[in-house]
């Protein structure tokens, strides 16, 4: 086991647990963060350290990088994964719900960037990883709240990147097509040209890859998991 430290969020489940069983088994010490008491099995499975709350409060997401580096003394890389937001008509959307998504999938890496960016720059550099939609370059009609914000996080993604760049601490974003982490209908298959969905691990190995020294020299960019789904140049 190496002394690098990766914080992991919504890592109970999906695509998180996938993220935090790789980056374990590439030898990171894992923190992890979910809303459900299952991120605690996970993290003693791992032999990492869990802290039960949401991604989308500034409190448990503080608690999170004190705890982590309370426990391993350092962060190195962080991998910034969520739940979905509300789904509706593009009118039908309460501002009550836009307010929530905007909590879940934008401000939520703003508040953690916030936190670990003093810690990477004392440290010489430092990774981070957002787990964010295909939504982002292709927006979605039934999932307006998650395409529109996604396009802001990729944004966010690039003025990180430029403004921190130059103190060897990146960022980057993953935009994974359909997952099989939940039903996907057939119409949504068939449009995939790889003629399936990904599986969790598929992307985790894109994030592990990114958050690594193989990819010193990727910032800024959003990259796609999504089996050819998006032709968009």
């Amino acid at each position: 086991m190496s002394d690098k430290t990766a914080i992991i969020t919504a890592a109970s489940a999906g695509i998180g647990a996938a993220c935090a069983r790789e980056l374990h088994a590439r030898g990171y010490q894992v923190s992890l963060l979910a809303r459900s008491n299952a991120v605690v099995e996970l993290a003693r499975e791992l032999g990492g350290i869990a802290t039960v709350g949401s991604v989308a409060e500034p409190e448990p997401l503080a608690r999170l990088v004190q705890k982590t580096l309370d426990t391993f003394g350092r962060i190195d890389a962080v991998v910034n994964n969520t739940g979905h937001p509300a789904k509706g008509d593009l009118l039908a959307i309460t501002d009550e719900d836009w307010h929530q998504g905007l909590d879940l999938l934008l401000l939520s890496v703003v508040r953690v960037a916030r936190l670990v960016t003093p810690i990477f720059e004392r440290q010489g550099g430092g990774a981070v990883v957002n787990i964010s939609s295909f939504a982002a370059q292709e927006p979605n009609l039934p999932r307006p709240v998650s395409s529109a914000l996604r396009t802001a996080l990729s944004s966010f993604t690039q003025m990180y990147a430029e403004r921190y760049g130059a103190q060897n601490i990146r960022m980057n974003s993953v935009l994974p097509g359909w997952v099989n982490t939940y039903e996907v209908a057939a119409s949504d298959l068939a449009r995939i040209p790889m003629g399936r969905p990904a599986e969790p691990r598929e992307i985790a190995r894109v994030v592990a890859f990114l958050v690594s020294s193989d990819a010193n020299y990727i910032t800024g960019e959003n990259i796609r998991i999504d089996g050819g789904l998006i032709r968009s140049l």
